[in-house]
């Protein structure tokens, strides 16, 4: 059995539905009497969907429509005599949002108010149509009668009964009108509301107390609509309370987010008039000069301990000049601001007193690199000349060779044993000429380039300025960076460089400028011819461990927090490690292990509350895992058709193998593998054909050639390979695998090899011999006119080898074979 509850007599509401006909006839005399306006309302109402809130009754609400459909049908209604609409709401997508388009009777809700129509207007400029409506009574849909093209809905009226003197529904309202004054307090908006409301209600009216408390709120349309379908008038004054209750906490919040707001601004505000209040008090006494003064007294304090060039003094006087005629305020003040900052702090005629000892440079030389016997030698010679003229001009070296030889670290050497002050930057990937040159003032966010900032930064106009990765300059639509390094780089031109920012020109003449690559392939020729090269070609192992023991493991002591009592690295260690892990040119990997190899001492010495660690070669795969290259000599043995030979690459010098093989197929034939470049794959097919010539008289070797089809391979087929030097370690090859001997242990060959049998010569010959001496290779053969090559490389490196000088290739066959098929 359902609840039931018996109706309190100031619940009731009155449900009529209306005489669904009106006659127009004249009413007898005895019919003539008071009708309500209940009794006329009309059993059918044209439906206009509303959207976010829905409407009380009892208010008087203006409506602008832009639906066609609607626009016609209210048009129609006002010229009717029943001038009577229904206000539904609609109800909201998935989206959260009110449908779009035609309305289907579904989207609906069940509960709306009839409004009567009280004025309508429609501007010929504007095609909507404003109306003002008269809110009167609720009602409930019974049902559609039509859908299109505007809804009628059969509705069914609630209307209010008289209210009697009930002391629970006073106290509701008494409770209603207190949250009322209180959002009033809160917001004065709501004020104006209030008074239009009590001009034409009665606030002992509890129903229309709630429909105005609702209506004041800024609830969601859901949560109105709730209230607007409450027939019983306790419950729907009881869910007014909460939205009233809730919508004063909001207003709460608000008042206060504002009044933080405020006491915020109002701080500032007199902060910002205290400030502006004690400025002008110290211009009144004399203690504080405008900023504008300031400025220029700042400018001109900078020029006196500068030797301005004329260009440069008439440009600052002009500039100065025209700052003292701008308004602060004006855009072209802060521009002139920044460009004579830039002008005066550049060091004009400043110059750092270089130190002429020579002795205490080749001892910083030495404390900093072990090694690179060359390069110090260059530059004590260079420091030579400076010592004899009075001073150091200005020069432009470069320095060539593979990663981690030191190229940085030494142009910081030679600025510190000058007493110089240095900057470097990177030029890998610049592809803006802007760079270089600087931006012209006419660009927003203009800035010199950055030789002229590294002028500003040094203090100094006799700076060593190191310009690394040379070699990796790029070009775009901004411009060649390369190109605009030609006028700095230029002893000719550097005395009046001209960057575009600061349109004076500027002497960098006095600087040294220091410039690093890798290979010398991707610089232009032009900038080449601007710069004395001096290579550095790598480390052998010997060298390697002393720089890992004088250099890298007390840098990584101090950086890991370790003592030299902590820990220790046997030589034995260290030598497996070059070996077995570190094999490139320079230190850099060497220095990885090493930090591998501290990070993990370190953990066991807090770990394990160790004292001390000793690292010794069976304990290198422990610290630092496999080896990484096992020994180059794959073939202990000899065999014929193998042949090593020397390459050199950007990384240093490497050893390679020559494979030959032979397939026997009736004829002849000849193929490369090993993803060789172009000018390997001409080397081989003129070392092919040089071969199969040489050996012509030769019965056996021409058959074996004519019956047999041969296949030259360079392992490590997922390297590419290319270059000119491998001609004669091809040939030797073929002519191996063509007799069945297989060269002597222990050599290693370069050369390329022309048509004709000359063998020409190569370069890199340092880079190949540290390679070679690093795969513990005896016997090098090298073309004869690299003997004055050879002979200027360093004795720790010669130590061991035994060079062979060759002509032609006969006398390679000689040397590797003997004198049995010369």
């Amino acid at each position: 059995m359902a609840d039931t509850e018996t109706p309190d007599p100031a619940d009731e509401v009155e449900v009529v539905e209306a005489d669904p006909e009106v006659t127009d006839s004249e009413p007898s005399p005895d019919d003539q009497k008071l009708v309500l306006a209940r009794d006329v309302l009309p059993a059918q109402l044209p439906i206009i969907p509303i959207n976010d809130r829905p409407l009380f009754p009892k208010m008087t609400v203006p409506m602008i429509l832009d639906d066609e459909p609607l626009i016609k049908m209210l048009i129609g209604i006002a010229e009717s005599e029943s001038r009577f609409v229904g206000l539904v709401l609609q109800r909201r997508s998935e989206e959260d949002e009110p449908s779009e388009g035609r309305v289907h009777t579904g989207d609906l809700y069940d509960i709306g108010v009839v409004a009567e129509i009280n004025r309508m207007a429609q501007f010929e400029s504007q095609p909507e149509l404003h109306v003002m409506l008269n809110v009167l009574d609720r009602f409930s849909i019974e049902g559609f009668v039509q859908e299109s093209p505007h809804i009628i809905a059969k509705v069914h009226y609630m209307f209010e009964s008289e209210m009697t003197d009930n002391q629970e529904l006073k106290a509701y309202s008494v409770s209603v009108i207190k949250s009322i004054k209180a959002l009033v307090k809160l917001n004065p908006l709501y004020k104006e509301e209030l008074s239009i409301f009590m001009s034409h209600s009665n606030l002992q009216d509890p129903g229309r107390l709630a429909d105005f408390a609702a209506a004041l709120t800024t609830s969601s349309g859901e949560e109105l609509q709730d209230v607007l379908k409450t027939v019983r008038i306790r419950e729907r004054l009881r869910k007014v309370l909460v939205l009233l209750k809730r919508e004063i906490e909001i207003s709460e919040l608000q008042v206060k987010i504002s009044n933080d707001i405020e006491q915020k601004m109002s701080s500032t505000q007199r902060e910002f008039f205290l400030r502006e209040q004690l400025k002008a008090i110290k211009k009144e006494l004399g203690i504080e000069k405008g900023g504008k003064e300031t400025e220029v007294e700042r400018f001109e304090k900078r020029l006196e301990g500068l030797t301005l060039s004329e260009e440069a003094e008439t440009c600052i006087k002009e500039e100065l000049e025209k700052l003292k005629m701008l308004e602060p305020t004006s855009p072209e003040f802060n521009v002139t601001r920044n460009y004579l900052d830039w002008l005066t702090v550049l060091p004009w005629g400043v110059f750092s007193k270089d130190s002429l000892d020579i002795a205490r440079a080749e001892t910083i030389l030495n404390e900093d690199h072990y090694g690179l016997e060359d390069v110090k030698e260059r530059i004590l010679e260079f420091l030579s000349v400076g010592i004899l003229k009075g001073n150091i001009s200005g020069s432009i070296i470069c320095f060539v060779g593979p990663p981690g030889v030191g190229k940085t670290s030494i142009g910081r050497s030679i600025a510190r044993s000058i007493d110089r002050n240095f900057f470097r930057f990177s030029l890998g990937g610049m592809r803006d000429e802007a760079e270089i040159k600087g931006h012209r003032r006419t660009y927003i966010g203009a800035m010199p380039g950055k030789f002229i900032q590294a002028m500003k930064t040094c203090k100094s106009a006799n700076p060593v300025i190191m310009l690394d990765e040379i070699d990796k300059v790029g070009a775009s639509y901004r411009g060649d960076p390369a190109s605009a390094l030609l006028e700095v780089l230029d002893p000719e031109q550097n005395c009046e460089f001209m960057d575009h920012y600061l349109d004076v020109r500027f002497d960098l003449s006095n600087v040294f400028f220091i410039c690093t690559a890798n290979q010398l392939d991707t610089i232009p020729r032009a900038l080449l011819d601007r710069m004395e090269i001096v290579k550095l070609s790598g480390y052998i192992l010997q060298e390697k461990l002393e720089i890992a023991k004088r250099y890298l493991i007390p840098k990584q002591l101090k950086k890991h927090g370790l003592k030299r009592s902590q820990v220790t690295i046997t030589v034995r260690a260290l030598r497996e490690i070059i070996d077995g892990y570190a094999r490139e040119p320079g230190v850099r990997g060497l220095e990885n292990h090493i930090k591998k190899i501290m990070r993990k001492v370190t953990k066991r010495i807090v770990k394990s509350d160790v004292k001390k660690v000793k690292v010794d070669v069976a304990d290198v795969v422990e610290f630092i895992g496999q080896r990484l290259f096992v020994d180059d000599n794959y073939y202990t043995i000899p065999r014929p058709g193998v042949v090593m030979g020397l390459a050199w690459t950007s990384m240093g010098g490497d050893t390679l193998y020559i494979e030959a093989a032979k397939v026997k197929t009736g004829k002849s034939g000849f193929k490369q593998t090993g993803q060789l470049g172009d000018v390997m794959v001409e080397s081989s097919e003129i070392a092919y054909t040089y071969v199969r010539s040489f050996l012509n008289d030769d019965e056996a070797a021409r058959k074996f050639f004519e019956t047999n089809s041969i296949h030259l391979h360079v392992p490590a087929g997922a390297t590419p390979k290319d270059g000119p030097s491998a001609g004669i370690t091809m040939a030797i090859a073929l002519y191996s695998l063509v007799f069945g001997i297989p060269v002597k242990r222990h050599l290693a060959m370069t050369g390329e090899l022309s048509l004709t049998g000359l063998v020409m010569p190569i370069g890199g010959l340092k880079e190949k011999a540290i390679a070679a001496k690093r795969a513990k290779v005896k016997h090098l053969i090298f073309p004869a006119e690299n003997k004055k090559d050879y002979d200027e490389l360093p004795d720790h490196i010669k130590k061991g080898l035994t060079p062979h000088f060759v002509q032609t290739f006969k006398d390679v066959v000689d040397i590797c074979f003997g004198r049995k098929r010369s």
